[in-house]
């Protein structure tokens, strides 16, 4: 009797898993007809007015193959919308690329839509000292992409440059394993960078710019409008990661900087930020600048009468082909002493890599979820490791330096 209640409790625990597992198939079953003629719905209403197509919908479905042999209903016509963006800034995003970039270029793109632009809707503008050949990068967004070409009094080494010592200079630098010691274009991109960028006629509608380069990446869906930040609240250069500058690239900087200051005191804002730039009142720099491959900035400040005649100033020494001067400490010492230092914005929650270094945003922004960054490999907790700080920290409002090597 005992093993006969066995067998039959046996069998009804088989039955109850078959009639479960029978369930479960036809739920599957049904699942997948449903989907199926959903997107088979999907096809007859949008197909004749978007690029859509039945893979896109679903995939290797039965309905996929139906699909491919049905005409599209004209009766279902429905034009596709202009999309609306939020961006109501006067800004662009710059992108200074060669053809050899693109795909950088493309990943960059793709970055920065995906975080930010693909809502907000910026126009993208890229230069170049040759005409860019590559129209891929219209298929990475929806806002306006225009192409422009640098003039050659803006990019190339200029005549009065006394090649046999820029020559001189950059076998200085090779033999001292600097990178891009040897490479004119590249001091040619970072005088361009300092002087004359904001010049061209692309972007003469424009006030504000985000600067992009080739295979950057960004982390953090970001839900405001920078530019916006930065109008409302009256900032004018924002960044998110502050080095040092290699000292065999600008010997003689700092010599013309101080030599610029004695004779045009008048533009050295009285609330400066010189504290981030040298640790004994100006009289030598401490290398500290702000990585300026990201820029979020105000293009009027670059065409002011302070800046022009600082970058004039600078230029006439030749110190971009003489030596390797990059924009980066260029916009930095700049920023730094002919503005209110309140009017520098750290842009501490927007995640962001060139290279091998990163900024991710700590608490709170972190820990919100908007940002995929590794927040242990930022720079920021790396300097902290090792016993180093920032010398600009940010305190709601206010800039003040802090001890420690930036």
């Amino acid at each position: 009797m005992t093993i006969a209640n066995a067998f039959a409790t046996g069998v009804r625990i088989r039955v109850v898993l078959f009639l479960f597992c029978l369930n479960a198939l036809l739920y599957m079953s049904f699942s997948v007809l449903r989907d199926d003629l959903r997107a088979l719905a999907a096809y007859h209403l949008y197909h004749s007015t978007s690029n859509t197509t039945s893979d896109d919908l679903r995939g290797n479905t039965v309905a996929s193959h139906i699909i491919e042999d049905i005409a599209p209903s004209p009766v279902a016509s429905i034009e596709t919308p202009e999309p609306e963006f939020e961006g109501k800034a006067n800004a662009t995003l710059v992108f200074l690329a060669r053809n050899s970039d693109l795909e950088g270029v493309l990943k960059s793109m793709e970055s920065l839509e995906t975080h930010f632009n693909h809502r907000f809707g910026y126009p993208w503008i890229f230069l170049n000292e040759e005409e860019f050949t590559e129209d891929r990068v219209k298929s990475k967004t929806n806002a306006s992409v225009q192409f422009g070409l640098i003039p050659s009094r803006h990019w190339y080494q200029p005549d009065w440059i006394d090649e046999a010592k820029a020559e001189e200079g950059r076998n200085r630098l090779k033999a001292s394993n600097v990178i891009y010691a040897d490479s004119v274009s590249y001091r040619n991109m970072c005088r361009f960078n300092s002087g004359f960028f904001f010049q061209h006629p692309l972007l003469q509608p424009y006030r504000y710019y985000w600067r992009i380069e080739p295979d950057v990446e960004y982390f953090c869906q970001l839900r405001y409008d920078p530019f916006d930040y930065l109008k409302e609240h009256n900032k004018t250069y924002g960044f998110t990661i502050a080095l040092e500058e290699l000292p065999q690239t600008i010997t003689t900087l700092w010599q013309a900087v101080k030599e610029f200051k004695e004779q045009y005191p008048e533009y050295i804002n009285p609330n400066n930020a010189l504290a981030f730039l040298s640790d004994n009142g100006g009289d030598t720099y401490n290398l500290c600048h702000f990585w300026s491959n990201f820029e979020i900035a105000d293009m009027d400040f670059w065409r002011g009468e302070a800046y022009t005649k600082f970058f004039e100033f600078l230029d006439s020494r030749g110190g971009f082909y003489y030596e390797r001067w990059g924009d980066a400490p260029i916009h930095s010492i700049a920023a730094a002493l002919f503005l209110d230092k309140h009017q520098l914005h750290f842009f501490n929650d927007i995640g962001y890599q060139h290279a091998n270094i990163m900024h991710c945003p700590q608490q709170p922004d972190y820990l919100t979820g908007s940002c995929t960054c590794n927040r242990v490999l930022s720079i920021d907790v790396i300097l902290v490791y090792r016993g180093t700080t920032e010398r600009l920290v940010l305190n709601g409002d206010n800039i003040r330096t802090t001890s420690g090597r930036s």
